[in-house]
């Protein structure tokens, strides 16, 4: 999402469209004149508020659908219904590799492959799937470089716009273009190119990918270069959802009341506008009313960038009363992970944060909110509940193929470790031993277990990481050992609890509160108070 000010081109709705040259005769000017004195008698409102294009509605069937920033630290828990009541989610941002253009990556931060060993993303998104969800795939962003703008070859560009889709079943795309990618033609050409070979290859295969184009906005609609970026597509012959206003950060001093209501409504009045007549100038069929079904709005929830603009609940309110008037299509906030109040029982306001709105709020009011819009599917919260099976029809967990330990009744798991438990990843929200992840109650929103999703084909034991290095002696069957001891065995390197004869140490991570031997080794993301308290060197 945008963090600049973005200035009208020319502070019309419509901005940016050639209209044809006025050509007055005496007869229009009669017209004129005769419009001018039904303003001056009261016939403003009726000129303005009554035309079929302020009252128009679409048929479209309103979606809220929030963004969720995947590499914001910490991971974001999307697949649980706790942590995101709504069934449909945009990920954001993949952008081009800083090693390699035509690499798709999370952030710059990491591959996809990546991406799964660090953040289980291909758990998570298989996990909210099978609960019914749908994944989004945002490509673009404030920061970074957007794929098309490094990467110049067409057929490379496809794949890596398709590697991100394909991978998460992704079911829409949404083109976030900010800042070198919004004003860069011959992208923008190449990026309608691509996006039109990928749906022409979804068609092929009887299926359709929705692509939505994600631009900023000023009171008086669309810049140039963001009508320019809706016409590349256009003139690919891409079948474009609609046009997402970002409508924030307008950079306006106000703070009263109902401000940032009145600003997004402008905004999206003046970008309705500006989609009927692009879709006009492509040839494609438009009016008043389909025109709303061709946009959407996304708002930065509480303090904007802007200092002084801030989107409060009762905007939300307002917002989902518009929206629904006029039939407008796609509704997201940036962003879930901020859906939240800051601070702790004293909530702090004025805060432009990344995990937290900065004005008051419950946690989850604006989603549930939003959430409230007639076509959003909302997450049932016996999502997370897991019955368990007969031992019979149990998956066996495989050590080698499991990218987590498999759980084990006589370890004690500390706060966000991880396990496999009958081929689905689990994550601990509190010290538990004993309670395995598919116990009755273990996996609802306030067990002790929660669910990532299942373990992804393909898996394999994580390589353990050594937390002590240098020469030590190995163990012997037949040695004394004392408290501190430190030996090696099978290659890893061990602590004595305690004093200890004979009893020969073991790999199960975590260890056993009761082994005489403490590991000093540990899997890769394992938490801090899972570890043995020495530190890496």
């Amino acid at each position: 999402m945008s963090d600049k000010r973005i200035e009208s081109p020319t502070g019309l709705p419509g901005a940016g469209l050639a209209p044809p040259k006025p050509q007055l005769s005496l007869v229009r000017i009669l017209l004129l004149l005769i419009v001018i004195t039904g303003f001056g008698l009261g016939g403003w409102h009726f000129a303005t508020r009554g035309t079929p294009a302020a009252d128009a509605r679409s048929n479209a069937v309103p979606v809220y659908a929030p963004y969720v920033d995947v590499t914001q630290t910490p991971t974001y828990s999307f697949q649980l219904p706790s942590a995101n009541p709504v069934s449909s989610v945009y990920l954001g941002f993949v952008v081009s590799d800083p090693g390699a253009s035509c690499r798709p990556s999370w952030g710059g931060y990491y591959t996809l492959s990546q991406a799964e060993q660090a953040l289980d993303l291909d758990s998570r998104t298989a996990q909210l799937r099978n609960e019914g969800g749908s994944v989004m795939i945002s490509f673009g962003g404030r920061d970074n470089s957007e794929l098309a703008v490094g990467c110049t070859d067409t057929d490379r560009l496809v794949d890596a716009y398709l590697a991100p889709i394909e991978r998460y079943h992704a079911t829409g795309v949404d083109l976030d273009l900010e800042g070198n990618a919004l004003n860069d033609p011959i992208a923008n050409e190449r990026r309608a190119k691509a996006m039109a070979s990928i749906q022409r290859r979804f068609a092929d295969r009887h299926k359709s990918l929705r692509i939505w184009l994600t631009l900023p906005v000023a009171r008086s609609g669309l810049t140039a270069a963001g009508i320019a970026a809706v016409r590349a597509m256009l003139a690919a012959h891409v079948q474009v959802a609609g046009v997402n206003a970002m409508a924030m950060n307008f950079g306006s001093r106000t703070t009263s009341r109902g401000a940032m209501t009145a600003l997004a409504e402008q905004s999206l009045n003046a970008t309705h506008v500006q989609v009927q007549s692009l879709w006009r100038s492509a040839g494609l069929p438009s009016s008043a009313s389909s025109g709303w079904g061709h946009v959407g709005v996304t708002v930065m929830i509480g303090v904007n960038d802007t200092a002084n603009e801030r989107f409060t609940t009762t905007d939300a309110a307002a917002l989902t009363s518009f929206v629904s008037r006029h039939g407008i299509q796609r509704v997201s906030i940036w962003s879930l992970n901020r859906d939240r109040p800051c601070g702790g029982v004293f909530p702090r306001v004025g805060v432009v944060s990344n995990t937290c709105s900065g004005v008051l709020q419950a946690p989850l009011e604006f989603t549930r909110i939003l959430g409230r819009l007639r076509g959003t599917t909302v997450a049932s919260s016996a999502a997370t509940v897991v019955a368990p099976m007969p031992a019979a029809a149990r998956p066996v967990d495989d050590p080698a193929t499991s990218p987590y330990p498999i759980w084990r009744a006589a370890a004690a798991y500390d706060t966000g470790y991880k396990v496999v438990w009958q081929r689905v990843i689990y994550q601990a929200a509190w010290w538990s031993q004993g309670t395995p992840p598919d116990a009755a109650g273990a996996a609802s929103a306030t067990g002790p277990w929660q669910p990532i999703g299942p373990v992804p084909p393909g898996s394999h034991a994580a390589k353990v990481v050594r937390l002590v290095h240098g020469a030590l002696r190995r163990w012997s069957p037949d040695g004394v050992y004392r408290q501190g001891d430190r030996v090696t065995f099978n290659g890893l390197p061990y602590e004595a609890r305690w004093y200890t004869l004979g009893d020969q140490p073991v790999d199960d991570l975590p260890a056993d509160p009761g082994a005489p031997w403490r590991p000093l080794f540990k899997f890769p993301n394992e938490p801090a108070a899972a570890g043995t308290g020495v530190e890496t060197k």
